[in-house]
């Protein structure tokens, strides 16, 4: 059923340094703590490790506990969860964003772009897909944290999404570029940009400042946080969408090309 609101809460924590139990046991307080307009409800990147490159030790298949763990958690919640973890699948590795449905359903999301900075690339496999899910009429376009650096994987043709969803462990020192990004990754498709990100330090010592945002289809800040752990939830308006679309019929003007 089509619903003209929309709400997503984003969870911004500081992830225990390769400790699933521990993660997981606080994730379970903040979706607790809620409240009923507990819709949508996004981790960050690899929020169960943080952002290691020790797969061989920390990857787990689709049947393992932490995607058992989210499945009883959107339906004990009556919410859709989502977030990244160290997937393995026929013996190789993926950072995959999961969307785990009150319903048992689960879609996923491989990292199309890999850190190769941090290594990534050395330790996992990229995705090839995009994945654009949908809930209550929304359509959102599922992506992993250095996904934002390449503007062309996310291009919106013919209104093909309403919000452009990252999930990230984005260092500090590269802040104001996630910022930057994420605001013009909303002014250029004309749709909502949502980012989650975590804070506090990992296990290299790399500090993560957070700024979790929302941004509108014009590029204007409905929120964002700095600094701390952070539950939030934003109601995102499908109208506001639409006219902004009407008004300013950009889209039609972009350049004919796709990537699938």
């Amino acid at each position: 059923m089509a619903s003209s609101t929309l709400h997503i809460t984003l969870i911004q924590p500081d992830i225990v340094w390769e400790n699933k139990s521990a993660n997981l046991r606080q994730y379970e307080q903040f979706i607790a703590g809620i409240g009923n307009k507990r819709q949508v409800v996004v981790l960050p990147e690899m929020f169960s490790t943080g952002f290691s490159m020790a797969p061989e030790r920390l990857a787990e298949t689709m049947e393992g506990d932490t995607v058992g763990w989210m499945a009883s958690m959107a339906t004990r919640h009556r919410c859709i969860l989502t977030g990244s973890l160290i997937i393995e699948e026929e013996g190789r590795y993926y950072n995959r964003m999961l969307w785990v449905q009150p319903d048992g359903k689960i879609g996923y999301y491989d990292k199309r772009h890999l850190f190769g900075y941090a290594d990534e690339d050395k330790h996992y496999t990229a995705g090839d897909t995009r994945t654009i899910v949908q809930v209550n009429g929304w359509k959102i376009n599922l992506q992993v944290c250095y996904d934002l650096r390449f503007p062309v994987w996310v291009r919106n043709h013919n209104e093909v999404y309403d919000v452009l969803l990252y999930v990230a462990n984005w260092p500090e020192k590269r802040n104001l570029a996630w910022k930057t990004l994420l605001q013009a990754r909303a002014i250029e498709n004309q749709c909502y940009v949502v980012g989650v990100n975590r804070v506090g330090k990992d296990g290299k010592e790399i500090n993560y400042s957070g700024d979790s945002s929302v941004f509108d289809p014009l590029g204007a800040m409905i929120w964002q946080q700095s600094n701390e752990v952070a539950v939030h939830t934003v109601t995102l308006d499908k109208d506001m969408l639409q006219e902004t679309r009407e008004k300013l019929p950009f889209l039609k003007d972009g350049d004919k090309f796709l990537l699938l």
